[in-house]
Formats: C-alpha cells, structure tokens, sequence
C-alpha cells in the first residue's frame, strides 16, 4: 500500500509499504477512504515531537471501510463504514470505565518512554511517535485499528466523509475545549488560535450557550473562519494588544474562560519574549513556544476557567504560576477523549446543528501529501485544512 513516511524534520515521503495484518483478537482492518492534515502533525515535521524514527507512518485523523476484523470485534462487520478515534483505548482500565479514554493505561506498549518526560503515560495514538506507541499512523490507504471492538463508530452511507471525517479528531477537541470551561449563560469565551481546532472551538462554545465567543488569531481567513463558526468578535493580535482588548471588551473583568488551541509553537508580536522562546526552542532548551497559555491565563477573569487544548510536548519556561494560584484560576487540559464524545457529536451533526465541513479549503491525493504539509504549514492559499484521498 502507499503511506506517508516521516523520513525527517520537514521530509516527508509517500512510499510503498507492507499491508497492515491483524495481530491480535481485537484488531481490524480499515481500507481508508479520507484521511487529514492535523494542526498537530504539524510538531512532527517540524520536527519538535521526539522519538520520531525515520518510515514512521505518520496521520491521525482517517476513516473508512472495514475489510477485516479479529475473532474478539464483535460490533464490526466488513463493509461497514467507519471513524477512529485518534486515540486508542481499551475500554476496561481504570481510566477508560472513566471515559478518560486519552489516558488509558493499557494501550501504550511503550509506556516507560513516555513515563521518563511525563512521570505517567498516556494512550497510545496512531501516527505519533514511538513515545505514544509507535503505531503506524492514518495517512495511508490501510490502517490496522487496535481495540477496534471500542473505538470506531459506525456512520451511515447518507453521510458524506467530508461530515463526518473530524470526529476522528478536530471536532471532539474543540468541544472539549469548550465542554471544559462549564459555560453559563451569558459567559464571554476566547479562544486563542483560529484554526481548525479554534474554529470547532468557537462553534462549539456556541452550541453550550456562551453569550460572546472571541477569536484571536493574525490571518483574516482563519478570522473569517472563526466568525462563519459563529465568533462574535475576532482579534488580530498583530493588530492590537489582546489583553488590552479584552479588557475592553469585557469591561475590565476578563474573559469567563480561555481556550488555548495553539500549543508548542505559538507566534508572538513581542519581539524579545518571542525570540526568547524561539532560540530555547531551537535549542531543546524548552520544548515549548508557550506565548498563547501565558496570555490566556493572564487574560482569564478572577476564578475563571482556563482551557488548554494546544498540544503541549513537554516543559515550557516563564510559565505564569502565581497568577493561576492567586487569582483562583482552574486549568483543564487533557488529549482529547474521543470516545466520550462521538456519538453525541455525531446526533449534532445529523440533527444539523453544524456541519463540520466548513473547516475543509482544499482535497488532494494522498500522493500530494509533502505538497500538502508545506501548503499547510506556509499558510499558502488560504489553506485551513487539508483532506486527502488514498
């Protein structure tokens, strides 16, 4: 089959590869149909995600039709169309009966890579290093799906992939942003970053009831995506001081909560704080670009919610503490837990309250995918979000 390789920091290649095989009872195996471009991977060519090894399969985000499954899947058949979770998970540890399914303990055979950065491990993912697993990724034309008895959901054929394809991933992280922040009426949210993920931020703090949603963002189409997701205000932080503007915009009190959906490689227009961080960076000084987090935290009113869904790899530096521990501020954070989210998400979608194909500006063969990663990356075209066609 043909799978995007990781060959190395921005060196991505499409190759031949051996079909994925069924290793075990609960395993099946997916013929993809689409598949897509994370933000996120995004940090693996850059090349900022350790314990990447040069043919890793890389992509996280894919559905499509089953052509083989294990003795132990008993709610799969082939033929059936489907969308998998990002994130792997058992279904029977402790974490899992709590739909912690991001932190399953049992689905990461490489646990003690990732115990020595993180004290704990987390769920294994597909596509994103051998620090999480070491799976091979969705960015193919098959992938092999453990513990398929737990993740996929079925979706029906009146349902386009382009509908349906971002509960693999971009949609249940962007609600859960928002579903962390206990939204009241009338509530004021900002979400830094307008992106993909932003943009299902936005639309889903809408959705919980949030009064005012404010986008932050420098480029005018993601602005204009945040506002058609139903951003009430937008702000170019190019443009104006952010924490300024919004304590206009809220009378001085702060946002209610603040969602952060950049991650490691925010940008920043203070010159000396953004070469601070970017020369650390370049070093393996910090793993972190972490301006938006702190400007969040800064930002968010006293006891307000601040919601951390940028991906985050490892240690950032001038992390702002005594404002979170003086100012009674509560964190939320976690890699998304899909499973939690699916099928609720999915009665939205057919019950037409969002249609997530919104976010997608171009659909390319999956061939054009080093094309795709630079187009992505580089802001080229206008380009929001990438699907690609095996």
């Amino acid at each position: 089959m043909l799978a995007t390789q990781w060959m190395g920091t921005e060196h991505l290649e499409v190759n031949e590869v051996p079909d994925p095989r069924i290793l075990n009872d609960r395993d099946a195996i997916i013929r993809i149909t689409s598949t897509a471009i994370c933000g996120s991977d995004l940090h693996l060519y850059d090349g900022y995600i350790p314990t990447m090894e040069k043919g890793d399969i890389i992509g996280h985000e894919f559905m499509g039709e089953v052509v083989e499954v294990g003795r132990g899947v008993g709610n799969l058949r082939v033929g059936d169309r489907v969308v998998v979770p990002f994130t792997i998970a058992c279904g029977a540890c402790l974490q899992c009966q709590r739909q912690l399914y991001s932190t399953c303990e049992n689905s990461n055979p490489n646990h003690r890579i990732a115990e020595k950065l993180m004290g704990h491990s987390p769920a294994g993912l597909f596509g994103y290093s051998h620090m999480m697993g070491g799976y091979p990724g969705g960015q193919a034309q098959y992938a092999r799906v453990p513990f398929a008895d737990v993740g996929p959901i079925k979706v029906d054929d009146d349902l386009a992939d382009e509908q349906v394809l971002f509960l693999s991933d971009i949609f249940p992280t962007g609600y859960m942003g928002a579903d962390m922040c206990d939204i009241q009426p009338g509530d004021v949210v900002a979400v830094w970053g307008a992106g993909p993920v932003g943009q299902f931020a936005v639309a889903s703090a809408k959705m919980l009831g949030a009064e005012r949603v404010i986008a932050i963002d420098r480029f005018d189409h993601r602005l204009d995506k945040a506002r058609q997701a139903g951003a009430t205000d937008v702000l170019d932080y190019e443009q104006v001081t952010v924490l300024e503007a919004l304590q206009e915009l809220t009378a001085g009190r702060g946002p209610d909560a603040c969602i952060d959906a950049v991650g490691m490689e925010a940008h920043s227009p203070l010159g000396v704080l953004d070469a601070y961080d970017r020369v650390k960076q370049d070093l393996r000084l910090e793993t972190e670009r972490p301006h938006a987090l702190r400007e969040a935290i800064l930002a968010c009113r006293n006891g307000g919610v601040v919601s951390v869904i940028g991906v985050y790899g490892g240690l950032m530096d001038k992390f702002p503490i005594g404002s979170v521990m003086n100012r009674s501020l509560i964190i939320r954070t976690g890699q998304t837990h899909v499973q939690r989210y699916t099928k609720p998400l999915l009665e939205r979608i057919r019950n037409g309250d969002i249609d997530p194909g919104f976010v997608i500006t171009h659909t390319l063969p999956l061939t054009d995918a080093p094309e795709a990663y630079r187009l992505f990356r580089d802001e080229k075209d206008e380009c929001n979000k990438v699907v690609l066609k095996p």
